[in-house]
């Protein structure tokens, strides 16, 4: 890990996507809310993505002629459980991402779900689970757990992979 032979997406300042972006970059996470979708907010690399509130199916075919193409963060539908829980199912993962910074694989067809509870006013848990039995032979499994505090008037710093600032780093090492 870290030296100029991995094939690590952080050494290229490639995506991380879903979940390693989940589980790997912690540092902080927003929600927007807008009447059918939820934008969550990734404080790492500055990244935003949908999650679909409105009802609609996931697809089910990727990277073929009658899917939809795989996409670093996937395609995401979320429900509520409760007052206090939200849940987010993400599919349709390109392959090229990792599950974790250990290289761990997945298959297009894994399936990842988050959740989200609230734990108390500035307290959520996020627990990640991964369905993938065509590379896990026990799937699924919990991948991580999270806990996020809130902080009134916290500003994120900006925390971005800067491809010239990478490669001067990597010819250090």
């Amino acid at each position: 890990y870290g030296t100029g032979n991995s094939n690590d997406p952080m050494n290229t300042c490639d995506p991380f996507g879903v979940p390693r972006n989940l589980v790997f970059e912690t540092r902080g996470i927003a929600f927007a809310t807008m009447p059918d979708r939820i934008a969550v907010l990734h404080q790492y690399q500055r990244v935003w993505r949908y999650v679909w509130m409105d009802g609609r199916a996931l697809p089910t075919k990727f990277d073929t002629e009658d899917g939809v193409p795989a996409r670093y963060y996937g395609y995401s539908s979320g429900h509520w459980e409760g007052d206090h829980t939200l849940v987010i199912d993400t599919v349709g993962l390109n392959e090229d991402t990792w599950l974790d910074k250990a290289g761990n694989p997945h298959s297009i067809n894994a399936k990842v779900q988050e959740r989200y509870e609230r734990i108390d006013h500035n307290h959520l848990m996020m627990t990640t689970t991964v369905d993938d039995p065509a590379v896990f032979t026990k799937s699924p499994f919990v991948l991580s757990k999270n806990e996020y505090r809130w902080i009134p008037d916290q500003e994120a710093e900006e925390q971005l992979c800067v491809p010239s600032e990478m490669i001067r780093y990597m010819s250090l090492i």
